[in-house]
């Protein structure tokens, strides 16, 4: 008797699935999640970049490591320029420059090539 139940015991249907298009869409989500790496890198450059206008009266115009803990800053505050070090130790003013910073002009971007002589640039490259 034992036999007989083993024999009609119902077997579980496996579900068709479709490898190509689990594939697909597992690249196509991979794909997606990329371009938003990418798109969030893009955009966090673009908004440092952007100069805040207004009240700003204190930025950073350059800075040079000396070494791993220690580095000299060019600031600028209230239209004068001071030559920092900055350290472990502190912050200590190195020099202060007289007279008033000059005005730098923002350089104007560059104009974008046409989109077909970039398609045509990268066809030769291959």
């Amino acid at each position: 008797m034992a036999s007989h139940l083993l024999a009609r015991a119902p077997v579980a249907s496996v579900p068709d699935i479709n490898v190509t298009g689990e594939l697909i869409r597992v690249m196509l989500s991979l794909g997606a999640i990329v371009a938003l790496i990418f798109a969030a890198g893009w955009l966090t450059r673009r908004l440092q970049s952007r100069q805040i206008g207004g009240g700003r009266r204190l930025r950073c115009i350059e800075t040079m490591p000396i070494s791993t803990r220690e580095r000299v800053m060019l600031i600028e505050a209230d239209g004068k320029r001071l030559l920092v070090g900055v350290g472990a130790g502190g912050i200590r003013t190195l020099h202060v420059y007289e007279g008033t910073a000059p005005m730098e002009a923002a350089p104007a971007p560059a104009p974008l090539p046409p989109f077909a002589e970039l398609l045509g640039r990268l066809g030769r490259k291959s």
